[in-house]
């Protein structure tokens, strides 16, 4: 019995250890270990997608399970609560379910297949009393109580997901900000460090960073956890620096190329940088372009993330930070660098080097267009007689030098000059105020007017007092445009007349050229039905259901677009 005693501890220190091995929080979150079982029956768990992953314009808010490439897979309810959330999207994640547990967290489940049949009963209902495919809604904490291990929904493709997966997801209930699921103790097989592929030098000069910061390329060598700089040990350099890196992380089985959890950057010994992906709020998200070189991921689509932080960057994930990651080199001397790369498990790989302080190893950085100065930590406006901009305080990352420019009207589809303002190299946190003054022509359509970038991409708007506005998320070239021109309908497998007994759905195609679709609205015989969307295909359908019996029936199916542009498609069925 004593020995049985021993065993039991023995295996329980283990187990409490290598949960805790994963714990790398580099904060003082303590987070339960052992209340969460897995969202999936698959063996061995296997990752699409890492947590804090770095995705365009966000960081990736979950860990995504590989499901064979194949849809249908349970979900089990990871612990006892209760569905808060039921959503249905177009795109994002598509069919999702929220559950909210006694513990204070909120696990998610995106792009799902189908919801089990309870719950596809009740969000079938809601549907059909608001009138619409997309719904949001928070259930009472007693209208579905879940037990820990009950099948939930299936795994699926749904919204905007880029091939069959489990999205999963835990949250703060109280903030809703979202925290890395392995140090919850959701359990992923891995014992492979991650991989560093490259490592860059900023030459900052005291400035802001920008597409213009000089910047050199460093080939690393290495494996297993230890890296170097090809054929390079010291590198001279003088004045501020910044450093960045490129990595990767892989874990055991099928594995793609995920992301790092955590980057820590220490010069003589000393820690003067590290960002480690705990936990992050969506309304920060969009900073991920202030973490990377977004210049760069503009024009190769390389994600170097940069070991400095901005100023005006408002993410919570960085520690640690001196003089926010801004090195100065310029006593003389040689310095050690080196970089530790960790996973979620612990992992760890390392990159060392030497810099020597050296005077005459300087890059300056080029002088700057002739512009306006905008300062990162205030709203900052920009007024000429025929365009407004306006970028609230909280937009910008850093100080700015805003430069601005017009060229004549495009010769089609157009009612203004071109206005280009500053450039797509500078991210923003959030969209900012932009009006265009709009030339007599537009007279006869001034409530389809919108505008559009140089590429002819929508940015929404409205014509109001000569001027028509929007809020573009980022800079660039645009121009005033009318839609007048309905959306596309295109019936898949129906026609007038044609007998649809035996065939379980009506499908079509649905497209707008330019300012998007705004709705949708079947009707069989002057009733509401439930017509499903997946924006990626452009694919909408209705099951048929009770609801339409045998016989003669007729079928409307109303198409808007966001300028009130509407196509009718009416014909009659049999059934």
């Amino acid at each position: 019995m004593r020995n049985y005693i021993s065993y039991i501890f023995i295996a329980l220190s283990f187990f409490i250890a290598s949960q805790l091995k994963a714990q790398q929080t580099y904060s003082n979150n303590i987070y339960p270990l052992t209340d969460f079982r897995s969202p999936l029956a698959i063996e061995p768990p296997a990752l699409a997608g890492s947590f804090g992953e770095l995705r365009a314009n966000h960081f990736h808010s979950g860990i995504d399970f590989r499901t064979n490439q194949r849809i249908g897979y349970p979900v089990y309810a990871p612990a006892d609560g209760y569905i808060s959330r039921l959503r249905v999207q177009n795109s994002g994640f598509g069919l999702a379910l929220y559950i909210n547990h006694p513990n204070g967290y909120t696990t998610v489940y995106g792009h799902l297949s189908r919801f089990n049949p309870k719950i596809a009963q009740i969000v079938k209902s809601i549907q059909y009393k608001k009138t619409s495919y997309e719904i949001d809604e928070f259930p009472s904490s007693d209208l579905i109580p879940i037990r820990k291990g009950e099948v939930i929904a299936y795994t699926g493709n749904t919204g905007s997901s880029g091939g069959p997966h489990l999205h999963f997801e835990i949250r703060d209930s109280k903030t809703e900000a979202t925290i890395n699921p392995q140090l919850l103790g959701i359990s992923i097989p891995d014992n492979i460090p991650p991989v560093i592929r490259a490592m860059y030098v900023y030459r900052l000069n005291g400035k802001p960073f920008n597409e213009f910061t000089p910047k050199q390329y460093f080939q690393v060598a290495g494996s297993k956890g230890n890296y170097q700089l090809n054929q390079v040990k010291t590198i001279n350099l003088s004045g501020e620096i910044g450093f960045g890196i490129v990595v990767n992380d892989k874990h055991n089985g099928a594995s793609g190329n995920n992301g790092a959890y955590a980057i820590e950057l220490i010069v003589d010994g000393n820690t003067v940088y590290t960002s480690a992906l705990e936990r992050f709020t969506f309304e920060n998200s969009k900073a991920i372009n202030s973490h990377i070189d977004y210049p760069t991921y503009l024009r190769t689509k390389q994600s170097i993330q940069k070991s400095f932080v901005d100023p005006g960057n408002p993410l919570g994930i960085y520690f640690n930070l001196v003089n926010n990651g801004r090195i100065t080199f310029n006593d003389g001397k040689t310095h050690s660098v080196k970089y530790i790369i960790s996973d979620a498990r612990g992992n760890k790989s390392t990159l060392a080097f030497n810099v020597l302080a050296d005077t005459k190893a300087v890059i300056n950085t080029p002088e700057l267009p002739l512009g306006t100065s905008f300062a990162y930590n205030k709203q900052n406006e920009f007024n000429q007689e025929d365009v407004k901009v306006v970028l609230p305080k909280g937009t910008l990352y850093d100080d700015l030098n805003f430069t601005y420019k017009k060229t004549a009207k495009p010769k089609q589809n157009a009612f203004s000059e071109i206005h280009y303002i500053h450039n797509n190299y500078t991210p923003l946190h959030t969209g900012f105020e932009l009006w265009i003054k709009a030339d007599s022509t537009l007279i006869k359509h001034q409530s389809k007017a919108l505008i559009v970038n140089t590429n002819r991409s929508s940015q929404g708007g409205y014509f109001e007092n000569g001027w028509v506005k929007t809020k573009p998320r980022n800079f660039g070239s645009f121009f005033i445009a009318v839609d007048t021109v309905a959306p596309n309908i295109v019936p898949v497998n129906i026609a007038n007349g044609k007998n649809m007994a035996g065939i379980s759905k009506m499908s079509f195609r649905i497209s707008d050229g330019l300012s998007g679709i705004k709705s949708f609205n079947g009707y069989i015989d002057g009733k509401w039905i439930l017509m499903e969307f997946d924006a990626k295909t452009a694919s909408l359908w209705h099951v048929f259901d009770e609801k339409t019996s045998a016989g003669k029936h007729t079928l409307e199916l109303l198409v808007v677009d966001m300028k009130e542009n509407t196509k009718r498609y009416a014909i009659e069925f049999y059934r």
